[in-house]
């Protein structure tokens, strides 16, 4: 891993998400990309082009000082640490740092769910997700000292979904992590004997060249399938895909990955296929 981007707006969780990307950079030798969007737009400003010009470095300046003392943290000792502040919120363009400082990561907070209210459709974290061209890491709590030993991908293992596999086989690699992977049968949809879930399975698995078990594990939904399986078996991180698209229908299965996003405990790894 060479670098992790971390985009910060100053809160509790941007902080939770700098202090998670720190402890990865630690144990993988990398550097961390601070990145900050101002909410900058003329139209709220209509003033003459030269004060707006004025206002526009008064508001940069103040941000480059107040992430400067955002970024006065012990745990960033030892870590090479750029800061990067973006004039406008557009989160395509971690797409372009990611590719100029060919970072391998983005660490995002999130707030999780409140209540029935799904807070992260629609939230930055949302938007990055969709946007991101490298996996995204969401986090909601605290973490001293955060590593990933085990991550569970649970798939329906259709050779379809062979490319989010091999991400995320290729981000476990990444960082060191056992690869847990889980077939979440339900008793509504899709539902499969064990016999023909174990075909399935193998079937998938000898088209990726791969011995490895696959647990087969039953539940009422596939959200709470994911989110049980990977409670009992001491999941550090769970692994998702996404398409990309806007709307409920951008992750795989409809909401199923919002869903367990909201819900889940523990860090959510998100790959773009499409």
């Amino acid at each position: 891993m060479k670098k992790i981007i971390v985009p910060v707006d100053f809160s509790k969780q941007s902080e939770y998400a700098l202090k998670t990307a720190a402890s990865l950079a630690l144990k993988h030798n990398a550097g961390i990309l601070v990145v900050h969007m101002l909410e900058l737009n003329n139209s709220l400003n209509p003033t003459p082009e030269v004060v707006n010009q004025e206002y526009t470095v008064f508001l940069i300046k103040a941000a480059e000082k107040r992430l400067k003392e955002f970024l006065d943290k012990p745990y960033l000792k030892g870590i090479n640490v750029t800061p990067i502040i973006k004039h406008y919120k557009v989160f395509s363009e971690l797409n372009e740092i990611a590719e100029m400082h060919d970072a391998d990561l983005v660490v995002m907070g999130s707030h999780g769910s409140d209540g029935l209210k799904e807070i992260f459709v629609g939230s930055n974290a949302e938007k990055v997700v969709r946007h991101s061209l490298i996996p995204v890491l969401v986090v909601k709590n605290d973490y001293k000292d955060f590593k990933i030993d085990r991550l569970v991908f649970a798939s329906n293992f259709k050779l379809k979904g062979m490319k989010a596999f091999e991400k995320a086989k290729a981000f476990a690699e990444l960082v060191s992590a056992e690869l847990d992977l889980v077939y979440i049968n339900t008793p509504y949809s899709d539902f499969l004997s064990t016999e023909d879930a174990v075909t399935r399975i193998n079937k998938f698995l000898a088209k990726a060249n791969l011995v490895d078990q696959v647990e087969i594990y039953n539940d009422y939904s596939v959200e709470m399938g994911i989110l049980n399986y990977s409670k009992a078996n001491a999941a550090d991180a769970i692994a998702l895909w996404t398409h990309g698209r806007k709307g409920l229908a951008h992750f795989f299965s409809g909401s199923i990955g919002e869903d367990v996003t909201n819900r889940a405990k523990i860090p959510v790894i998100t790959f773009r296929i499409g």
